[in-house]
This record gives C-alpha cells, sequence and structure tokens, in this order.
C-alpha cells in the first residue's frame, strides 16, 4: 500500500509540474481573488455629478464646495439649463444632477428655506442611496452652522439653512429587480457565450483534426469568424429568452426601443465569443480552457459595476474593470432598459465593445497563424 501511495503520489506531482498553465491558475488565481474582495471599497464616491447653477452667486459656488467636500460627488458640468442636467444623467455621463434655483442666494440672505433640487440616477440603487444621504447631509449640516451662529435670534415666519428636494428617476420605487435584471441579462450572457466558444479550438486539437485543418487552404479569419457564427445564433436566442423573461416573469419594464436592444446583445455576444476564442487558442486542454474563461467572470462580476459602483475601486482596478465586455453591456443594459437611452448617449460604450471584439479576433487569428507555422 505505502509503495502504490508514494508511486501514485510522485506521478500526480509530474502531471502538475508539467502542466504549468492550470499550475499557474490555481496559484494566481486565489491571489487574484484576494486582491479584488480585499480592494473594493462599498462607501460610493466620486459620483459624476452636473450642477445647474441659475443663481451664479457666492452663496452657490460656497454650495458645490460642500458638494464637493464630501468626496461623494464629483462635479464635472456646471450649467444654467436644467436640460442639460437631464441628458447627462441619461446618457450615463453624470449620476446625480443638482439645481440651485436662481432665488438661492435671496432666500439666504433673508434666512428663508432655500430648496435645492437634486435629481438622482435611480438605476444605480447604491449610488443612489449614498447620494441622497450625503445631500441631506450637507443641507443638515449648513443648517445646524447657521442656527449656532444666528444664536437663537431667529425672526418669527424665518428658517435658518436650506433644504434638498429629492427626485429618484428612473426607478422611482428603488425596485431591486429593475436595478439587478438587466446588469445579472450581462452576466448570464458571457456565461453562456464564453465557456462555449473556449473549448472550439481546444476540442479540435485534442481530437486530432486541429493537424488536418492546418494542411487545408482554410483562412485563418475565416476559421476563427466560422467558429464564432453558430454561437453567435445560440446566444442571440438565449438573449431573446431571456429578455422575455424579464418582462413577463419579473415585470421590468423595457423603456428604451428593443430593437437597439437586440442589435447591442449582438455586438456584445461577438465580444465575448471573441474572449472565448482567444482563451481557446492559448489553451492545451479544455479544462484549462474552461478555467481561463471562468477567471474572467469573477473580474465582470465585481470590477463591472454589477454589484458595486465601480467609482470605489482603485484606479488599477478600475481600468482593468472598463477593459471587461461585461462593464460596457451592464451600462447599455441599464441605458436603455431603464433610461430610455439611445445610440447618442450610449456611444462611448458601443465602441469600446466594437473595440474589444475586433482586438480580440486579430489576437486570435494571429495566435492560430503562430500554431499554423
Amino acid at each position: 500500500m505505502w509503495n502504490s501511495f508514494v508511486a501514485i503520489l510522485l506521478k500526480e506531482f509530474t502531471h502538475i509540474i508539467r502542466d504549468r498553465g492550470t499550475l499557474l491558475i490555481s496559484m494566481a488565481i486565489p491571489l487574484f481573488q484576494l486582491i479584488l474582495f480585499g480592494s473594493i471599497d462599498m462607501t460610493v464616491r466620486d459620483l459624476p455629478t452636473v450642477v445647474v447653477d441659475q443663481d451664479k452667486s457666492r452663496e452657490s459656488r460656497v454650495f458645490m464646495d460642500e458638494l464637493r467636500a464630501t468626496r461623494t460627488f464629483k462635479i464635472n458640468h456646471v450649467t444654467p439649463n436644467p436640460h442639460d442636467a437631464r441628458e447627462d444623467i441619461i446618457a450615463g455621463r453624470a449620476r446625480v444632477g443638482v439645481v440651485i434655483p436662481p432665488d438661492f442666494h435671496d432666500k439666504r440672505a433673508r434666512h428663508l428655506d432655500a430648496k435645492v433640487l437634486v435629481l438622482i440616477d435611480g438605476s444605480d440603487s447604491t449610488a443612489s442611496s449614498q447620494a441622497l444621504a450625503a445631500a441631506n447631509g450637507i443641507a443638515s449640516k449648513v443648517t445646524v452652522e447657521e442656527i449656532h451662529a444666528m444664536a437663537g435670534a431667529v425672526i418669527p415666519g424665518t428658517s435658518a439653512g436650506f433644504s434638498v428636494q429629492p427626485i429618484i428617476l428612473f426607478n422611482p420605487d428603488g425596485r431591486t429587480a429593475n436595478y439587478i435584471i438587466p446588469g445579472l441579462i450581462a452576466i448570464i450572457m458571457q456565461v453562456v457565450a464564453t465557456i462555449l466558444t473556449a473549448i472550439a479550438i481546444v476540442r479540435e486539437r485534442e481530437q486530432g483534426t486541429l493537424e488536418q485543418l492546418l494542411v487545408t487552404p482554410i483562412n485563418p479569419l475565416g476559421l476563427m469568424l466560422g467558429k464564432v457564427v453558430p454561437y453567435l445564433i445560440i446566444g442571440v436566442a438565449d438573449t431573446a429568452i431571456i429578455l422575455t423573461a424579464m418582462r413577463f416573469i419579473f415585470d421590468v419594464p423595457i423603456r428604451g426601443n428593443l430593437v437597439f436592444l437586440f442589435a447591442m446583445a449582438i455586438i456584445y455576444l461577438f465580444a465575448l465569443l471573441s474572449l472565448g476564442l482567444f482563451v481557446s487558442t492559448i489553451s492545451s486542454t479544455q479544462a484549462q480552457a474552461q478555467q481561463l474563461a471562468f477567471m474572467f467572470m469573477l473580474p465582470s462580476i465585481l470590477l463591472s459595476g454589477y454589484l458595486f459602483p465601480s467609482s470605489g475601486l482603485i484606479a488599477p482596478l478600475y481600468a482593468i474593470g472598463r477593459c471587461l465586455p461585461a462593464t460596457h453591456m451592464i451600462e447599455i443594459m441599464r441605458g436603455i432598459v431603464l433610461r430610455d437611452a439611445g445610440p447618442r448617449e450610449l456611444l462611448p460604450n458601443i465602441l469600446a465593445l466594437l473595440g474589444i471584439g475586433v482586438i480580440l479576433v486579430g489576437m486570435s487569428v494571429r495566435r492560430f497563424r503562430k500554431v499554423a507555422l
């Protein structure tokens, strides 16, 4: 028994050492998971904010400084036009819009209740709740400071400080399904598309048919596209089923254009299939290809803004998240389903998905040509 145990033990260690790809993945994944989970900050920071300053007074500038001091808001755009605030929120360029009325300074000077309108993107429930709490915190802080400064000498019929009038856009009820399910669809599509194509080239190698393909006059780009298109058709069918379930089972309304949504799903599937194909070209076994494909799942869930606001990530992880197809598709899904966003508002995300797909297909073709040589 002891001799058998030692022999099998040495044999397994020999296999593990020889399969360096699998060994590297098994050692790298725990470290990568630790870095991911340890670096996520649930506190929302630097929410893109647009300020509609209709007062243009010293008081409005002080209020904007108070917003910046919380580190919850990052003012990217100051405009006198209220329509700009809603357009920026629909396009995803801003998560919060603050409207300072033209009588803000006058009411503050006469110790009347000065109200500030705060438009909050309800398609991100975590960010919206913290943004509302931060805005109310500023109003309470200023009010308490002014009451102490007046030392109780409040004139009857007046009030100190100002109040915040919040309006939650696109998901006023704060329904979790409206926020979670559109992003969940992007994650589910990644599982189906990436895993299916990750074994496409590896299966040919393990079955011994790759050598037959290499000796034929087949074009590498034609081979890659031929591998992708069947899974693309399957992915489109899965998308139709998932969207139908979202609408009629979970009662999530689709406010945007359904044809545009399907077009974005096709672009996203192309990017995912290209990722799976690239994984297939750098893997030597089907098991290794599946492990590499699953390795992309955790970053796609944690770094894409699906569960946690991406504003809470450190700069390197935020940059990695922007390179993942799921990040852009989640923003597109929430934009179309909740905010009725169109191609003009979502153009940066569309271009990012197309760029990722084209780059990965090019890398797969180049890798396959190296194998052929």
